[in-house]
């Protein structure tokens, strides 16, 4: 299940439309923000596959998708809409999130603010600038599995 949560990031993310002359989308950023452990002398389609990979693994690695065991949500897709601005410093702000409950919206919230501060902001013109970043995290709810795993208990 994590394998298709990480493809499902990996093959969609951030095409937000800049808010003011400060903001320019991740999408067309000259150059973007540097996320942990990426190469700085990278390319900038490199650097954007970098950081794509990098948010992607963090939201795999710390989201808790039991969260959604007792929502009484139905089987299937879950898709909550992750949004968030890189600042001129390189911090995370303004993250919001859209989903089908509120504890996996405070989930999203949680995961997305333990993201570390970025190596270095996205620039523009040579100067910092604050970039949008959108991405859904998707995954499949099973709850036959939490039901067997709770006759199993017993």
């Amino acid at each position: 299940m994590r394998n298709s949560l990480l493809a499902a990031l990996l093959i969609s993310s951030s095409f937000l439309l800049a808010q003011d002359d400060n903001e320019v989308p991740f999408a067309i950023v000259e150059q973007v923000p540097i996320y942990k452990g990426c190469n700085k002398k990278l390319s900038n389609i490199e650097l954007k596959k970098c950081m794509s990979n990098g948010i992607a693994k963090h939201l795999v690695k710390n989201f808790n998708i039991s969260v959604a065991k007792d929502l009484g949500l139905p089987d299937g897709k879950v898709k909550i809409n992750i949004v968030f601005k890189v600042d001129k410093n390189g911090k995370i702000k303004d993250i919001k999130a859209t989903g089908p409950h509120q504890k996996l919206e405070e989930e999203a919230f949680r995961v997305i603010n333990l993201i570390p501060k970025l190596t270095k902001p996205g620039y523009q013109k040579g100067k910092p600038v604050t970039v949008p970043y959108m991405l859904p995290l998707v995954f499949n709810i099973d709850n036959s599995l939490y039901k067997n795993n709770q006759k199993n208990k017993k």
